[in-house]
């Protein structure tokens, strides 16, 4: 296990193998606890560091991903996200809640990287296949920290699908560590608590696949429609794209019975600001039938053509919708992707989409 590790060129002792429990925390090691009133009552708040374990990113593009196991004898509610980076070290970050890791060792590549043969790593993704998957914070461009509203929290541990946490740091440059021996903690501080949240969050992620051609202004759309018979209630939304994004727009549609559909706009923002959660435009809640809908306005001027992927050369066009719901739990679909183009548009007939706000869904 430990020759893995190395491999990473980890600057690290063997116990980081065995990576604190949330639950060893809230017994007492640490004395991180606070006092937060809520609606109800007065509770206390853990603080977790969950921090990436000294490593020395050795390429550019590289993602790694080191997990937290949680105590599956109790439930834990987290509350706050409190991020410990700077845009100087990571390109973004993201916290996976999961059945299994995607692996057995202290830290692995979790990108998509081609594998070098010539170095022996561990690879996999966040989470393991076939395993419970779903995003449930993401950061970027220096965005401050988050605490949700009172009440609020996303479910880990027992009777909950999250029995394991993922941090994805993905290091888009490596100047800083080229000595061979700075070393980065970058990772977030999850604030938590054990009393019971009535209103569980969930993270809803939209994006698209597909291509953006040189020297042209795209539309990268996607659509899906709600299925689960559940009500949810939006409060937060965040994009993110790379260099070429302009405008992200994120919409509620509900249509009437006369076929007409109605656009309430969620969130619509310059991924170029800081990529943190901000409060939705409109909080009304959101129903079974109910479709959502988000674009990426992306503009080019390279000479060829930029797909999407997962370097900072490629693009990516995601709008996340941070939700709760009330006495049950969030929605099993956490994803909602298109093929993006050339492939897939809002105007296209399958999408059966119509008084789409074209203009306003593009310009700030």
């Amino acid at each position: 296990m430990l020759s893995k590790v190395e491999n990473f060129h980890m600057v690290a002792s063997a116990l980081v193998l065995t990576v604190a429990l949330l639950s060893r925390l809230a017994n007492g090691l640490v004395d991180t606890s606070s006092s937060s009133s809520g609606s109800d009552a007065v509770y206390s708040v853990g603080r977790f560091p969950f921090l990436m374990p000294k490593v020395i990113p050795h390429r550019p593009e590289l993602y790694l991903c080191t997990p937290v196991k949680v105590d599956y004898s109790k439930s834990y509610y987290i509350v706050g996200f409190e991020p410990n980076a700077t845009m100087a070290t990571a390109h973004h970050m993201l916290l996976y809640g999961c059945g299994d890791p995607g692996s057995e060792s202290a830290v692995w590549n979790c990108g998509e990287m081609v594998k070098n043969d010539d170095v022996k790593e561990e690879t996999g993704s966040p989470c393991a296949t076939g395993s419970p998957s779903q995003i449930i914070y993401a950061w970027a461009r220096d965005a401050p920290k988050l605490e949700l509203p009172d009440g609020v929290g996303f479910k880990v541990g027992k009777d909950s699908p999250i029995k394991y946490i993922v941090l994805q740091v993905h290091y888009a440059h490596i100047d800083r560590f080229k000595d061979g021996t700075t070393t980065d903690d970058s990772g977030i501080f999850l604030h938590y608590t054990l009393k019971p949240m009535h209103k569980q969050a969930g993270v809803l992620l939209l994006g698209t696949g597909g291509s953006i051609p040189p020297m042209k202004t795209e539309h990268m759309e996607t659509v899906c429609d709600i299925r689960e018979n559940k009500t949810i209630y939006p409060f937060a939304y965040r994009t993110h794209t790379h260099s070429l994004g302009k405008v992200v727009s994120g919409y509620r549609i509900r249509v009437d019975d006369d076929g007409q559909d109605h656009w309430t706009l969620l969130g619509k923002r310059d991924p170029l600001t800081p990529q943190m959660f901000y409060p939705v435009e409109n909080r009304e809640p959101i129903r079974y039938k109910d479709r959502m809908a988000a674009r990426c306005t992306m503009e080019s001027h390279k000479e060829t053509i930029t797909n999407v992927g997962a370097t900072n050369n490629d693009e990516m066009c995601n709008f996340y919708l941070m939700y709760y719901v009330e006495n049950s739990e969030p929605l099993q679909m956490k994803y909602c992707f298109s093929n993006g183009p050339p492939y897939f548009y809002w105007r296209n007939k399958e999408a059966e989409l119509n008084n789409i706000p074209d203009y306003e869904a593009s310009h700030l």
